[in-house]
């Protein structure tokens, strides 16, 4: 495994904590590496492993789910389909792609019953319900989402490690960085915005001498496999998840960045999309960002369903989905990404990446904006709102997102004094070093993971 996952400290607290009596299902969206960490853990745990890819299992493998009254019968064939032999309590079997076989899904109940061995289950799009309608979901089982190379993990995969520690001392201090260290961090920062977390990108942008090039033609056979998985799993909305998901470049490039569905849909209504919506969210190719009407209670209780914006789950394939080959191959391009000069696509790429962020530390995205009658317009944007999720003390932090060293604080002052009594921290993400000031925490993007 090229690029160390933190995943894997997860996976070994599920080993040590479950021993045996529940299953692991590692879920997230095609090609972030769930097979890769899952073999990889399989390699080192135990004594021997078998992993059934259900893309190629054979006849023989599938039709050993029809005859689970027998368990060493079924296991028998396993070890000879495989030539593996498997020792009680020495021993992995992974079921990869499992949405492509959702009777192995129903079968684990039995199996962690069995208690003979683990199991860890690994897939895509496992809980649309066109891969779930058909079988009982098993008790035995413990989800765990797994998402892209996150930038903690490009550093260290970038031999950056020594850097990432000065960062987290800084940030642990509040204090900014030494100007030279800002600037090599903001760079690395840029880098990993450009390329993203899908592994087999970053791993052709470093073998490549950190070619954008070469990470491009990664991420465009990424996003044609996402492409089908749209027009095989989405069956009778496949047309309108395609509009929304063609449409993500436009929407995030306007100013409020939500979706507007009378641009792909002259009868467009969030009644008539809104499955479409929970697919691409579902299936974690996008992650939903909701508007909450009233952040001073619960924000999930007061969600706006019709008011949403729709990030990439991955920033580098947001990249190469919003340009196209010609313009990405333009060295020009990259160079006025990387110089801060491409104003509005580098704001819409910086407030995917914040987003990529707090979803991968298991939050839910929302954001607030208030119309204002007498001046025609919102009068206050706040891009995030997360909270310290107590239901006795509840706070919220508000986040705007600046890609820009010059900018206005008028939202979030006014946020301020009508929710001040709510409010934890403030927090602006601006291109600039660390400082505080106000009650408000400024912080550069590549300070995000540590919030």
């Amino acid at each position: 495994m090229e690029i160390k996952r933190s995943i894997y400290n997860k996976i070994a607290d599920w080993k040590n904590e479950a021993k045996g009596t529940k299953a692991l299902l590692i879920e997230g969206a095609r090609r972030i590496g769930k097979s890769t960490v899952a073999k990889e853990f399989a390699k080192n745990e135990y004594k021997s492993y078998i992993l059934i890819d259900f893309n190629k299992a054979g006849k023989n493998v599938k039709e050993a789910f029809d005859s689970l009254e027998n368990l060493d019968v079924f296991f028998q064939t396993l070890t000879l389909e495989y030539n593996t032999r498997l020792y009680p309590r020495e021993s992995l079997i992974i079921f990869d792609e499992i949405q492509k076989f959702p009777k192995a899904r129903e079968a684990i109940k039995y199996l962690v019953a069995d208690g003979r061995y683990d199991y860890i289950e690994t897939g895509s799009l496992i809980s649309i319900k066109e891969n779930v309608q058909n079988i009982t979901i098993p008790s035995e089982e413990r989800k765990l989402q797994m998402y892209p190379v996150n930038f903690e993990e490009f550093m260290v995969y970038m031999s950056e490690e020594i850097l990432l520690d000065y960062i987290r001392e800084c940030f642990e201090k509040g204090q900014p960085l030494d100007r030279q260290m800002h600037n090599k961090a903001m760079r690395l920062f840029m880098e990993y915005m450009l390329v993203g977390g899908m592994p087999q990108a970053l791993v052709a942008y470093k073998k490549n001498d950190r070619d954008f090039h070469a990470a491009d033609v990664e991420k465009r056979d990424i996003l044609s496999l996402y492409e089908d998985d749209i027009k095989k799993s989405a069956k009778r909305y496949q047309s309108k998840v395609s509009a929304i998901f063609d449409n993500i470049p436009g929407f995030l490039s306007t100013h409020e960045k939500r979706v507007v569905l009378s641009e792909v849909d002259k009868k467009g209504s969030f009644d008539r999309y809104h499955e479409p919506l929970f697919w691409l969210g579902d299936s974690m190719i996008c992650n939903l960002c909701y508007k909450c009407n009233d952040p001073n209670v619960g924000l999930a209780l007061n969600k706006n369903d019709s008011y949403v914006k729709c990030y990439m789950g991955d920033t580098g394939l947001l990249v190469s989905h919003a340009f196209s080959e010609n313009e990405i191959t333009d060295e020009q391009l990259y160079k006025q990404i990387m110089d801060g000069k491409l104003s509005l696509n580098q704001g819409m790429l910086y407030e995917n990446l914040i987003s990529q962020i707090i979803t991968a530390s298991g939050r839910k995205l929302y954001f607030y904006t208030r119309y204002s009658e007498k001046k025609h317009r919102n009068d206050i944007e706040i891009d995030f709102i997360i909270s310290n999720e107590s239901k006795t003390k509840f706070k919220i932090t508000p986040i705007e997102v600046k890609s820009s060293k010059n900018y206005t604080t008028t939202s979030l002052s006014t946020f301020k004094e009508i929710f001040k009594k709510r409010i934890d921290k403030q927090i602006i993400i601006h291109p600039k070093n660390y400082s505080e000031a106000d009650g408000v925490i400024k912080i550069p993007p590549y300070m995000m993971y540590l919030i």
